[in-house]
């Protein structure tokens, strides 16, 4: 069976292994994948995330990020799915949670957060919203 929306899974999985207080979640890698871990790692909602060869396929390792028993990531959502995309411009990039959550968009950049769009003046894809 094909996977139509890979990103939805990855954030599915990292939403269902906090729920279960795992400490680690893998899945199949991919350059997006990678580039959604990094901005959750560097806005400070996983631990760390590597990269490792299971039968010749990579996968990524996220070491999910607990602060006093609760996750760090509250909510994790899929704005933009292949059957109705969510662009928007400079001016409409939407504010997670009054600016306290962090936006992922896709911008002719590469990916990075809402913050660094708006100061760049650039829109795109939304991707997801973490909070």
């Amino acid at each position: 069976m094909t996977m139509t929306d890979p990103i939805a899974d990855y954030l599915t999985r990292i939403r269902n292994a906090q729920m279960a207080k795992l400490e680690t979640v893998r899945c199949p890698a991919s350059k997006i994948k990678l580039a959604i871990s990094g901005l959750l790692l560097e806005e400070g909602y996983i631990a760390a995330y590597q990269v490792h060869e299971n039968a010749g396929k990579p996968e990524i390792e996220v070491a999910l990020k607990y602060v006093n028993g609760t996750p760090a990531i509250e909510e994790i959502k899929r704005v933009s799915r292949p059957g109705l995309r969510a662009y928007r411009g400079r001016d409409e990039i939407p504010s997670n949670r009054a600016g306290l959550g962090t936006v992922i968009l896709s911008t002719n950049l590469g990916l990075m957060t809402d913050k660094k769009a708006r100061a760049q003046g650039i829109g795109g894809e939304v991707i997801c919203t973490v909070f």
